[in-house]
């Protein structure tokens, strides 16, 4: 019988993306539970005590950010790890901001979401090991100049580079070279991992923290 503490629960409405995620898991040694739906999911989520939620956020009827909602409000507890597809960074960064412990973009790296998965299911090793990465984090984000850091705001909102170069007053090329150096202090492989780490520090855009909406 599967523990719900050591489960993790795949959710996404393609089949092949699903079996793929499970054979990642199963060969990892850890226990899964597949679901072709989050409605399908939500059915059982009262029953669950723990575990480990990864989802596709893009789904029919109700959406990865919409089951995201519904464990928050059921106060379930349980980590939820959101799958995007390529270009949805607003997405994620939505995700993170309304509870995702964590997002990976497709394609994703496998032994970055094992691990994410691990932390999700051991929550004091996941705990520790977050304070040593967002002290890392930290550390990188002081070494960025003030314009390097407005980009990168921007980044979060999940704004193109020429709508952060109309907020900013500066032209797209130099958005895009100031997103090459946050790129290279702070160590990121792709937007997202840049993303991902903004978001584990805390970071909004400005407009947000402002109050006042973004230009269209």
């Amino acid at each position: 019988m599967l523990s719900d503490a050591a489960t993790v629960y795949v959710i996404d409405d393609d089949a092949a993306v699903r079996d793929s995620l499970e054979f990642l898991l199963r060969t990892a040694k850890v226990q899964v539970r597949t679901f072709e739906s989050a409605a399908a999911f939500l059915e059982v989520l009262p029953q669950l005590n723990g575990g480990c939620i990864v989802t596709d956020v893009r789904m029919p009827e109700v959406s990865g950010l919409d089951l995201l909602r519904r464990v928050n409000e059921m106060k379930s507890g349980i980590p939820v790890i959101v799958i995007t597809g390529h270009g949805d960074i607003a997405l994620a960064v939505e995700a993170m901001k309304i509870g995702a412990a964590d997002f990976f973009e497709k394609p994703f790296n496998d032994d970055s979401l094992l691990a994410a998965v691990h932390s999700a299911l051991d929550h004091e090793a996941g705990q520790s090991k977050r304070k040593v990465a967002l002290t890392e984090i930290n550390d990188k984000l002081a070494t960025l100049s003030n314009r390097e850091r407005q980009v990168l705001e921007g980044l979060v909102a999940g704004s193109p580079n020429k709508i952060i170069a109309f907020d900013l007053g500066i032209s797209p090329r130099t958005v895009e070279i100031y997103r090459a150096n946050l790129m290279t202090k702070m160590d990121a492989n792709s937007l997202s991992e840049l993303v991902r780490m903004a978001m584990t520090a805390g970071i909004v855009d400005v407009s947000e923290k402002q109050g006042s909406p973004r230009k269209p």
